[in-house]
């Protein structure tokens, strides 16, 4: 087990600062989690631990405590932070319209040494690694201890943006060892950096924290395909929330909407238009840091993308420290039998009758032609336990849900009718536009199960409730597409000029160009199909 040592030159941040602040943050005697210092013009200022909040003084923040800190310190870059020379602390400033400060985080920075004993063995492999995790879980930290291991045998070059990593100076903290680091002028220019790193110098590994632009995550691919080892961290929590987000889902792969043929969506049991890997990820292994002793490991991205996409997520290796500090590595469990192709498929019946023969291509469109065709002898698997259900579909693909219910294994009849049925399965969109069927059933008191589209994943999600069972579902397509889209979104909102999404089919296109009206935005399509896709901007 590796001595864990912490330094935090804490002295020199409280140094800067207001002298009754000072005071208040020695007299709460609770240094070693304290996470940063507030001071909001006309608040009272505030210390931020790690499980509380406190007030360090009961008289307001003024102007004149706000000038005499930036007096203290480094200069502000461009993202508005600053910092103290050859420390890890970190400052930053809010301003008004007017460009005047009017409010500072001042960020506790430490350095910690020994904590990386728990991913050591990925980083001695030459993978590259990309870290997530919520602000202030540790990224950086990690981050800093990695680049000192490697630089003790390798050529590490820092590309520095805010100066976390490095301390501000134009000294490296002593934290990164032997390391080179390169500052970033702009954060807008980190790309650049990062070119001239591999350009300019040669190395072995290359550390960046905050990969955060498209044009970041290009430069990222350019570098590993040079085959430089990468170390960097990302915005994201989780593997999951990094697909769905298409300015940096390209870093594990990205995905993109294929169709297939018939033959191969038939052998795979899915419908034509499914979702797929667009290409080799630029990182080997991804980390999610869920505390900052436990992390989740995806030690092979590749696999575990496409298999996120197909609905059968992959779980993860856990990572973590007992009470005496060893590291425990608790392995996942064999991945469970992916559910049968339609050539072991279980099948599904147009009555409960176990002499029924599989209903044949014609009556898969319409039960009322149904005629006994032989296509495996092998016994159904049909759970005898259930009930059978009588479904009548409207603008439900029949085809899909007798696939549906054969993966799942349960008694569904489909009917021609609605006489015939129990229960009613429709789409959203006919559903609200009160269709004849629809109102039927509502006289009848029939149950009427709503679907958002029409996928295999969304019928087996409604016939698991009707069958009371317990399934565990992937996202659906459609919940990819439409949370990326909010995603894409939300970042126009928020000031990017636009993102194109990922390449889809004309019915998918249509949908993002509702959602980005919707948010009052504009959409156009460009590109030629297969490849056409929907670019998101402001007017």
């Amino acid at each position: 087990m590796t001595q864990r040592r912490i330094t935090d030159d804490l002295q020199a941040l409280l140094n800067v600062l207001p002298a009754r602040i000072t005071e208040a943050v020695i007299q709460a005697d609770d240094s070693d989690n304290l996470l940063e210092i507030v001071l909001d013009l006309g608040r009272v200022p505030v210390a931020r631990f790690v499980n509380r909040e406190v007030t360090l003084s009961d008289v307001e923040t003024t102007h004149e405590d706000i000038d005499a800190v930036v007096a203290n310190i480094g200069e502000f870059d461009a993202d508005n932070r600053a910092g103290l020379e050859r420390t890890l602390h970190r400052i930053s400033a809010i301003r008004n319209r007017h460009a005047r400060i009017v409010g500072l985080t001042c960020r506790v920075g430490r350095a910690v040494y020994g904590t990386i004993d728990i991913i050591e063995d990925l980083l001695a492999t030459g993978q590259s690694i990309l870290l997530l995790g919520r602000p202030g879980i540790g990224k950086t930290t990690m981050l800093r201890e990695s680049a000192r291991i490697l630089a003790d045998d390798k050529r590490v070059i820092i590309v520095d943006t805010s100066n976390e990593i490095g301390g501000d100076g134009d000294v490296p903290h002593p934290a990164v060892g032997r390391a080179r680091r390169m500052q970033v002028a702009k954060p807008s220019l980190q790309h650049e950096v990062m070119i001239e790193a591999v350009e300019n110098h040669n190395p072995e590994v290359i550390i960046i924290d905050e990969i955060g632009r498209e044009l970041e995550a290009l430069a990222a691919r350019t570098i590993a395909e040079r085959g430089v080892q990468l170390v960097a961290t990302a915005h994201g929590r989780t593997l999951e929330n990094l697909l769905l987000n298409p300015t940096l889902s390209d870093l594990v792969g990205g995905i993109e909407s294929v169709t297939l043929s018939d033959e191969e969506a038939r052998r795979r049991g899915t419908q034509k238009t499914v979702l797929e890997r667009r290409s080799p990820p630029t990182f080997d292994v991804l980390i999610e840091i869920e505390e900052r002793d436990r992390l989740h490991v995806h030690a092979d991205v590749s696999a575990a993308v496409d298999a996120l996409v197909r609905g059968y997520p992959l779980a993860p290796e856990v990572r973590y420290r007992d009470p005496v500090g060893e590291v425990v590595i608790e392995k996942p469990a064999p991945p469970p039998a992916m559910r049968p192709t339609p050539q072991t498929s279980r099948r599904i019946f147009a009555n409960n009758s176990e002499n029924t023969q599989p209903l044949s291509r014609a009556a898969r469109g319409n039960p009322v032609l149904a005629q006994p065709e032989t296509v495996n002898p092998a016994p159904p698997e049909v759970n005898k336990t259930l009930q059978p259900v009588h479904i009548y579909p409207y603008g439900v693909a029949r085809n899909r849900l007798i696939q549906a219910a054969r993966r799942l294994g349960v008694p569904a009849v489909v009917v021609a009718n609605l006489e015939e049925a129990e229960v009613l399965m429709t789409l959203r969109t006919y559903y609200r536009s009160r269709q004849h069927p629809i109102v039927e059933a509502e006289a009848r008191s029939m149950p009427i199960y709503v679907l958002r589209a029409n996928t295999i994943n969304q019928m087996e999600q409604s016939l698991a409730e009707l069958f009371n069972l317990s399934v565990e579902s992937g996202p659906s397509e459609w919940d990819i597409i439409a949370a990326q889209t909010q995603v894409a979104i939300q970042n126009v909102l928020n000031g990017q000029r636009f993102v194109d999404l990922p390449p889809a089919a004309a019915g998918i296109r249509r949908l993002q160009h509702d959602m980005a009206r919707q948010a009052q935005l504009v959409s156009h399509s460009y590109g030629k199909d297969p490849n056409r896709r929907v670019r998101i901007f402001r007017e």
